[in-house]
This record gives structure tokens, sequence and C-alpha cells, in this order.
């Protein structure tokens, strides 16, 4: 079997065969998975936006994803992981529009007309979607592409269309004037969820509203103005009643002002009075709806102010309220200007435009009605979303999170659901004489005169469906003779695989998505959408700083570190240190390191493949040394501690584990070891048998995690012509408990200490790698052979038969080591120098760090850098003194 192989692993040249095969075997699907596979695992892969490009959120989530699909696949499991594309419609058709107004069409909507802009939409995203799905690829990520899925499929829309009808006639979705957020920009609704604050200096106006001082960052919006409000324990206003009028002088003359007393108003901001705004704002419109107040529209929903402004009307927001201050000093109105104040700006997460709330009728979703049918009671929406979390149906890893959930659900309002864009799914509402009559179904109304609305809904309506919508059986689904209950009942991937066992997401759109898929999944479909979800924190830059587009020099582009360093290099750089719910650091270093490892096991491989002459039969082997017995234990306990890590959701660990056992225990130790062994006839057949067994195990256990280069060694292993005789589908490594052996463990773990000080000795005095060090050495008794031929070969030593008469003492893990007199009195004339100079830097550093000063004028990481110092100077120390 000697073979020459390249000393440098080169991924470029390999990974793309790698996954044709992959990909052609058919062992993506579970359905084709060889063996009796009883047990579903099913991941959902958070679908990407169709117009998007895989970018680091986008790569985390499928390296971390595919190594729990791939380790639930060798554990025998029916492993699904289900991909798709999600249409994202507000992103989707924005992008569109601005391309082809580059391309010279100014206003693409009344110039092209729904039909043909919904058609350049889908073509561009049809493009897309091919370019994401290849990038998914690249990333090694097992998905059953045979299934894969998209928002906007044909049965993905039907099951949109039957839960929306569902939810209507349960009374759970309904159409009202309320308060929305309205995005001028991008001319549409968004969700609460869906806004991004920022805190910016604006000036604050005090004006004088007729007996009162009214304060406001928005003169703009107070034409309509004629409530003042008060709270009612507020002492300072206790002779004013509840309903009292007064006319005062306002920006257009007089009015009649009526004064009203709740509980909203703060009466420690500003002098504890305002006028409200209802149309304008969400905490003057709940004010008005619980005193029945009238409420008046003021800006339009461009962004323009309206005829009620008077000479204002049609003035940007921005050119009218200098005006309008203006005024109001002109009147004797403007009391004071706050230069310095710091108001709270709403922001669309998509448009990026300055949100302008506005009533308007749109669908929602209520949140608070208790009809849905919950474990045998009646429930409501938000009390389904509490009771899955609280009674452990559903876990949240970092369970910390589940608080900020909890947050979340205890404030949440009626969500609206439609939105004013033609990319989408079309709301199933019909209109005739106006809106006097409604009809909502799954197929237009029979009869003349019916308009369908022309709102579409909320992409997170239909993304929230995702877990189960994607499962369910497309022929039955077309078949429009059958219910929803029915095509639920007839779909088998449903039964086989819903609930999914794992969400893996960031833990940014914990409430964009998870929440949302919690609320609709109990509701459509009766169970819970999965059983555990796992939030990855953000990949950030090297200093910890947010990766931006504006800011190219702080982005990493995965594709570009693929081709450069290959996919097993980026996998394990963003694996190892990421812990759920925290954020983890990413740079061009880290990665390279990464990639040296991906070598190292390319390396370990090929001096294996290398020293398998002739046919190397596979095979649990027999120990012949106790080096042999030491590595088969250790495998043992890397085996447990890996599974066990990863039944438990621990990632990183579980790499570290397997790191350290390779880099260390087999790369150098115990291929050092076999090189040794492989000399000796006695040993050779046996360390062979051995190096074989270890190599199926190391690519084994590290296949999950770095997938392409374990199953190129591996194809090189077995030489097999049979192109389904994959890695991917080879079983985890099972338990040998014959092999565990922790005596054996200690024994070597006290050798190796030894091998390690008479190395250290040699480096401290400087001895050549040509000569050997000189040294008796005495446990309990004479070393055992096998120990005299690792320490002589290993420390480079020579090992005397008897005690020197003059030699210097020194003790190492149960071992005596004497030196002759020149040797010793020169190591420890160096190691009382290293002493002195320790004990000094030690003082100074405890000086340092017990002066107040330092330590409180000192930023945090300094101070913590000090103290690590210390640390590391106190076991140097400490290793001296032993």
């Amino acid at each position: 079997m000697k073979r020459d192989l390249p000393k440098t692993y080169l991924p470029q040249e390999v990974e793309s065969g790698i996954y044709r095969r992959w990909e052609q075997s058919g062992f993506f699907n579970p359905d084709n998975l060889p063996g009796e596979r009883i047990t579903p695992f099913t991941i959902s892969l958070p679908p990407p936006n169709a117009t998007g490009q895989l970018h680091l959120g986008h790569a985390i989530m499928l390296a971390i994803q595919d190594a729990f699909i791939r380790f639930a696949r060798m554990r025998g499991k029916r492993a699904l992981w289900l991909p798709g594309t999600d249409h994202a419609a507000i992103a989707t058709e924005s992008l569109v529009i601005r391309n082809l107004q580059k391309e010279g069409i100014k206003d693409p909507r009344n110039e092209l007309g729904r039909e043909e802009l919904v058609k350049r939409i889908a073509e561009f995203v049809e493009e897309s979607r091919a370019t994401i799905r290849s990038q998914i690829r690249m990333m090694g990520s097992s998905c059953d592409w045979s299934r894969e899925r998209y928002t906007l499929d044909p049965a993905l829309n039907r099951m949109v269309t039957e839960v929306f009808v569902k939810m209507y006639h349960d009374g759970l979705i309904y159409r009202g004037d309320r308060i929305v957020n309205w995005d001028p920009r991008m001319q549409t609704t968004v969700a609460d969820d869906e806004l991004e604050w920022s805190e910016e200096k604006t000036k604050f106006y005090y004006f004088q509203f007729g007996p009162f001082v009214i304060g406001t960052a928005r003169p703009e919006t107070k034409f309509g103005d004629k409530y003042v409000v008060m709270h009612p324990d507020d002492e300072r206003y206790a002779r004013y009643k509840h309903g009292e009028t007064f006319t005062c002088e306002w920006i257009n003359g007089p009015i009649t002002a009526t004064i009203i007393k709740d509980k909203a108003v703060d009466p420690s901001f500003g002098t504890g009075v305002m006028t409200i705004t209802p149309w304008h704002d969400a905490t003057d419109f709940e004010i008005a709806e619980r005193h029945g107040l009238e409420k008046e529209q003021i800006i339009d929903f461009s962004g323009k102010l309206l005829p009620v402004a008077g000479e204002f009307a049609g003035m940007p927001i921005d050119e009218a309220r200098p005006k309008i201050v203006e005024k109001m000093k002109q009147k004797g109105l403007l009391v004071k200007v706050d230069e310095e104040y710091v108001h709270r700006i709403a922001r669309s997460y998509r448009g990026k435009g300055v949100i302008e709330p506005q009533i308007k009728k749109q669908w929602f979703i209520n949140v608070n009605k208790r009809v849905v049918s919950w474990k045998g009671s009646r429930m409501s929406l938000k009390e389904i979303m509490q009771d899955v979390i609280r009674a452990g149906d559903i876990s949240i890893i970092p369970q910390r999170f589940e608080k900020v959930y909890f947050h979340w659900i205890d404030n949440l309002r009626d969500w609206c659901i439609s939105r004013q864009i033609w990319w989408g799914h079309r709301i199933p509402a019909w209109y005739r004489n106006g809106e006097e009559e409604i009809f909502v179904g799954s197929a237009e109304p029979e009869g003349e005169g019916w308009k369908q609305d022309p709102d579409t809904l909320d992409t997170w309506f239909s993304s929230a469906l995702w877990t189960w919508s994607t499962l369910v059986d497309e022929k039955k689904a077309h078949d429009p003779t059958l219910s929803f209950e029915e095509i639920l009942a007839q779909s088998p991937d449903i039964a086989r695989f819903h609930p999914t066992d794992l969400m893996e997401t960031g833990y940014d759109i914990l409430f964009f998505w998870v929440a949302r898929m919690i609320l609709m999944t109990t509701y459509a479909v009766g169970e819970i959408p999965f059983r555990t979800v796992y939030l990855h924190g953000l990949v950030r830059t090297r200093d910890g700083k947010k990766m931006s587009k504006s800011d190219p020099e702080t982005m990493i582009d995965p594709l570009d570190v693929i081709a450069q360093y290959g996919a097993d290099a980026l996998r394990l750089s963003m694996m190892v240190g990421q812990t759920p719910g925290n954020d983890t650091r990413l740079y061009k270093e880290k990665i390279a390191g990464y990639r040296n490892f991906v070598n190292k096991l390319w390396n370990i491989g090929r001096f294996i493949l290398s020293s398998l002459d002739g046919d190397v039969p596979a095979g649990t082997p027999q120990p012949a040394t106790p080096a042999d017995e030491w590595i088969l234990s250790r495998l043992e306990s890397v085996k447990h501690e890996v599974s066990e890590h990863m039944e438990q959701w621990h990632i990183s660990p579980a790499i570290q584990t397997l790191y350290d056992f390779t880099w260390g225990d087999v790369a150098d130790w115990y291929i050092e070891i076999a090189k040794l062994q492989l000399r000796t006839e006695d040993t050779a057949p046996t360390t062979r048998r051995m190096l074989r067994f270890i190599l199926e195990n190391i690519v084994t256990l590290w296949h999950p995690f770095a997938p392409y280069v374990t199953e190129h060694i591996y194809s090189l292993l077995i030489q097999s012509a049979d192109s389904n005789n994959l890695l991917m589908i080879r079983q985890w490594p099972a338990s040998i408990p014959v092999f565990k052996n922790e005596t054996s463990e200690r024994a070597f773990a006290s050798l190796q200490e030894l091998i390690v000080s008479l190395r250290n000795i040699r480096a401290e005095l400087g001895i050549s790698p040509s000569t050997p060090l000189r040294v008796y050495i005495q446990g309990r008794g004479p070393l055992p052979s096998f120990q005299q031929t690792l320490v002589t070969a290993l420390a480079r030593t020579s090992l005397e038969n008897k005690a020197p008469q003059s030699g210097i003492r020194f003790h190492s893990a149960g071992y005596t080591i004497l030196l002759s007199e020149e040797d010793g009195t020169a190591l420890k004339k160096k190691r009382d120098q290293e002493r002195a100079r320790l004990e000094a830097y030690i003082a100074n550093l405890e000086r340092k760090l017990s002066n107040d000063s330092f330590l409180n004028k000192a930023p945090q990481e300094i101070v913590a850098k000090e103290q690590a110092k210390l640390a590391d100077a106190r076991k140097r120390l400490n290793e001296l003194s032993g």
C-alpha cells in the first residue's frame, strides 16, 4: 500500500469532486441511508434570502448544523437536513426596483404594472437561488436537495393560504384601523420587531398651550392637537378636571382643547403635561382608544404634511419643522428650546427609512384571544408561546435567553401581517361593492365584481410555517379537493420528521422567526415546531467589532476563504471557541491556523498510509506494547467525551477534545513511538494494524467537523471501487470497554512527564541535538526495557547503568533523575538564576496590582493582562521549585 502522496493537502483539488460523490450517492436523503433507521433526526435549514450571497452568518450556521446532522447520520439516525430559500419580500422587491431604476425605469410599479414587475422579480430570484445553492454546497453542507423548498413554492403557498383562512374563521385574523409602523421610503408597513432604534440629539421645543406648557420634539405633528393629557395624581394640575375644555391660540389660530386625565403620562417628564397626536404615536393612539377621542391624520404616507397644516401643507417634515417653530415664536407661543435632547428614532430594518406611525386599515393576528385548543384548554397564542418554554416542551440554548424570550412575549402586541408590496403571498381576501362585502377563502369567490386585496403577507408569516410546510406532500397540496387537515394527515414526512429536533440560528432572530414559528406551528398543526433552539452568536472581527458592509476592512468573505484555505479550515475556525449565545471572533490568522491543522491531519493520514505495507486488514487490533494500550485507552476516552459533548450540543468542546488528542496524543506521541515500533520485527505487524485502526477512528470522529479532508483520507485508506463506500455513512466509533485502561493511562502519563522533563533539561543546558544527555533514571525500580527505549529515543538520552557517585538529583513524575556533577551544577545554577528572576518579576507585578491608583485608572483589559502575567509567572516558579 506504499504510495506517493503530496506533502501538503490541497483542498481546491478535491473538495468539488468529493461533494459530487456525496450528492450522487443519494445518502443526503434519509430514505436512502443503509440499515434499519428508526429514530429520526431533523433540522430545517433557516432559509437564506433567495437574493442573497453566502456571508459569515450563513457560514457559521451551515457549519454547526452540518456537524450535528453528520453526527446524527453516523449514529444510525434517519437524519434529514431540509434546505430551502426565502422569497424575502421587502428586501427582494426593493433590490429589483433599484436595479430597474438604474436601467432607466424611473417608476417600475407604474411603468411595468403588477404582473410584469412580479415576473421580473421572479426571474431575478431564480438566478440568485442557483447561486446560493452552489455556495451552500461549497461549505460541505449535506442537505437533502431532493426535498429542497422555497417559500413561494405552490405547495407552500397553499399552506400559507389555508392557515390564513383557518385563522380568519377562528377569529384570530382580523382587519382593522390600528396604528402601524409606516416606512415612507418603501411605502409599506413593517413589524414592531423589524425596527432599528437609535438615539440622536435633536431640539426639544416647549410651547404655550393655553394655561399649560407642553414639550415636543415633533412640532410638525401638532396641528391636530386638541387634547391635553396629565396624570390623574399629579397635584400640580389637581384643579383641572377630566373633560374640562378651554380655548387657546395655536399654530393656525384659536382651538378648543379638552383636558384628559390618564395614567400613561409620566409626571417627571418635561412639564408633566402633553398634547397627543393619536394618528402618529402609538402611546397617544392607546390613550385616544381608552377615552374615545378623535384621531386626525397630519402627515401623509409619503412623509408630507396634509391640508390640516394650512400654509405648510405639502412640505416634507424636515422642511416644515423650522418654519413651524418660527411661526410659533412670532405668535409668542415658543417658551424655550432644549438643544441637547436625546430622541429615540425608529428606522426600518430593511429599508432604513425613518418610521412614521400611521393609522391604517391592515390585517392583524390577535395574540390575546383565547380560542386555540392546547393541552386540553383554550389558550391565546401568547399563552401557548409562554407555555411551551415553561413546560420544557422546547429548550432554548443557552437558557439565559428564556428571559429575553419571555420579555418579548409579555410585551407582544397584535401582529400586523399585511404589507403594501407586490412580491410575496397575496392576501386571500376579496372585496365587492367597495368593501361592503368581504370574502376570505382558499380560492377566488364565485360571481362578478370581486377584487382581491392588493397587499401581500409579511414574509415572516410564511417562514413561520417552515418546519412543517416543507414536509407537506406536494401532490396532496396540489389537490383542491383535500382539506387542510387531510393534506397534513396524508403527508408521510410530517409524521416521520416533525417536530424537528433542532432549530439552530443566530440569537438576533430569536423573535423575528423562532418565536413566530412557535406561534404559528402550535396553532396550525397542534405541536411544537422543534424540541431544541440553539442560538449561535454573531461573528465579529479580531477586536470585537461587528462586521459591516459599510466598513469593507472588517468584512471576511467566506467564499474567498474557501478558495484560499478550504472549507474545512473555515468551518473549524468558526466552530472552535463558539459557545451558544456568545459572539465569536474571526480573522485570517485564525483561519490559517486551522488550515495548518487540517494539513496536520492530512500528514498523519499520509504517514500512516505510507506505512501500511501490503494488505493490512481492518478490524480491532490487539495491543502489543504499553504505548498501544495507552493510545487505545485514550481513544476510548475521547470517543466518549466527543459523543457526550455533541449529545449536549457542546460543539466547541467536542472539537477541542479531538484537537488535543489528534495533535498531542497521536501526532506528538504515538506516531513517534510507532516509528520505533515499525523498525522492530516483533512489533511492526501489530503497529500497522494499530495505525490503521487509529486512522479509521480519527477520520470518523473528525468527519462531522472537517468532512472534506476526512472523506479524502478515508477513500485513500479503503481503496474501494464502490462509490457508495463513503465515510459520511460509516458508523460512529462504538465503545470498546476492554480498551479502557486507566492504570495504563496513568503509567504512560508519568513516562510522558519524565520525557518532557528530560527534553527541558537538554534545552536548558543547550545540549546539541546530536549529543545525547547522559542520565541515570530510577523509579520504584530500574526502568523496563520498553520505557528505556522511549526515553532514549524520544528524549535523546544515554542511560547510565549505575548512578554517578557525585551526581545531582532531580525528581519528575515519581522518577529520580541523576545528572553528572558537571551537568547537574550547570542546570541548578540556571534554574536558581531563573527562579531569582521570576521572584523579582512576581514581586514587581504584585506591587503593581496592589496599587489602587493603577487598578482605578488603567483600562480593564490592561489589568487583566497583568493578572495573567502574574499567574503564568507563579506557575513557572512553582514548576522550578518542584
